[in-house]
């Protein structure tokens, strides 16, 4: 059953696992409650740690050019204070009993998170509620925090990695909320307002677009209980008949602008990053895009690692990735090399994802790129916190649950002739190239 089909203050089991005996080993449950918060959970009897995250349905994407940067701004400033607590009681209330405790902002989406042994649960739900609902965001904060912001914004320009790629995002969508950077920039950082913060917090974080993740050793209705709890102020659950809002979703897939972008700068080496159009978050065929990902540059033995450093010494490292938005995505490769080599880097690279695009990969590379997801989604699943991380997004972003087995039966099911259709309809589209580095 979908999230908005379920009726406030009912539960239901989404997913429930077993061992060889028949025995449950972890079940995933969801409580909705009033005014369409969920609350999702996985148990996992056998560990000694819970993890949770309160999951916001809003990110830089949400933005209007004159609210860029947002997001992230609210992030920083939900960590200041409430009226009972300050931001240095929030502090204290987790290092006090050894938890860890952070937050992200990504293009669709926020994520406040912590990790505590499963004893101290109860204070960390208490802690993130309050925080959710009842940040005061003052005026001394708001400046306090543009300082530190500013800051976070030119150490990531100090970075050529974090700066290529937000220079391949730029170039791919343009000046839009896609294009633009998550924390936005110096310019529209200065000119937010408190009072733009505050009325973008209070539209913006409601409790049917949020869902409150937790996995480890737990009770569901403890749980639950505790988070009814801690997020009922300012009223924050009053509308009983309001159900969870949808996934995001989108009418058409958003097009990539090819061309290229270099800027100049001091450092050692260029990076550089060659993007072409990819999937959808939703789309089928991601599976067959990690396998091809995978073989083209997930490891040591991928053709790219082997092409360019092992065998030409072009790059210490290289590697391909992927990014799924609800109506975009990409695939591309990064790399940094000497100045001297860039030519040549390119020369390689280009020629690889002509071969792979002309005549896809091997049977050798296929199998190697099914074992390499497999493992890499069975080993990433072995902590509270990526358990926590699985059926959060699997609730905001996918609605949908699949098993554990279910996903490596899809990935396994990934055949040549997928891989195949798939890198000629991406890998050999017209590029983005980004580079930056001490360019003539």
């Amino acid at each position: 059953m979908r999230a908005t089909e379920q009726k406030p203050g009912t539960t239901r089991t989404l997913l429930t696992s077993t061992d060889a005996a028949g025995a449950a080993t972890s079940r995933v449950r969801r409580t909705v409650l009033p005014g369409g918060l969920r609350v999702v959970t996985e148990a996992m009897p056998h560990v000694r740690s819970a993890s949770i995250g309160v999951w916001v349905g809003v990110g830089s994407r949400d933005e209007s050019p004159t609210l860029s940067g947002a997001s992230h701004f609210l992030e920083h400033l939900l960590f200041k204070g409430t009226p009972t607590r300050s931001a240095m009681d929030i502090s204290v209330a987790l290092d006090a009993v050894g938890g860890e405790f952070n937050a992200f902002t990504a293009k669709e989406y926020t994520c406040f998170h912590a990790r505590v042994l499963d004893e101290d649960l109860p204070v960390a739900i208490d802690v993130l509620g309050d925080m959710i609902t009842s940040s005061v965001i003052s005026a001394d904060d708001v400046e306090a925090e543009r300082a530190v912001i500013l800051d976070e914004i030119a150490m990531h320009d100090d970075d050529p990695e974090d700066v290529v790629h937000n220079l391949l995002v730029s170039q791919a969508w343009g000046d839009t909320p896609m294009g633009r950077p998550v924390g936005g920039t110096e310019e529209s950082v200065q000119a937010l307002t408190r009072t733009q913060i505050q009325r973008y917090y209070r539209s913006r974080y409601r409790p049917e677009h949020m869902v409150v993740a937790v996995a480890g050793n737990l009770d569901h209705t403890t749980v639950v209980r505790a988070v009814r709890k801690a997020f009922a102020g300012n009223d924050f659950l009053a509308d009983s008949g309001r159900r969870p809002a949808p996934v995001r979703q989108a009418s058409r897939t958003r097009s990539v602008t090819p061309g290229e972008v270099r800027v100049a700068r001091p450092f050692e080496q260029v990076n550089v990053v060659l993007g072409m159009p990819g999937l959808t978050r939703t789309d089928p065929r991601r599976y067959a895009l990690g396998v091809l990902t995978s073989a083209l540059g997930g490891g040591t033995s991928s053709r790219l690692f082997q092409e360019v450093r092992e065998k030409r010494g072009l790059a210490y490292g290289i590697y391909a990735f992927t990014t799924h938005y609800s109506d975009a995505g990409l695939v591309g490769v990064a790399a940094g090399c000497l100045p001297d080599r860039v030519g040549e880097l390119l020369d390689v690279v280009r020629a690889e994802l002509a071969e792979v695009a002309a005549h896809g990969i091997t049977s050798d590379e296929l199998q190697r790129g099914i074992g390499q997801l497999r493992g890499g989604l069975v080993l990433g699943l072995e902590d509270s916190a990526s358990r926590m991380s699985r059926i959060a997004k699997a609730e905001l972003l996918y609605d949908e649950l699949p098993s554990v087995e279910e996903v490596l039966g899809r990935i396994e099911a990934v055949t040549l002739d997928d891989v195949r259709a798939l890198a000629a309809s991406t890998l050999g589209r017209a590029p983005v190239l980004a580079m930056v580095g001490p360019l003539d």
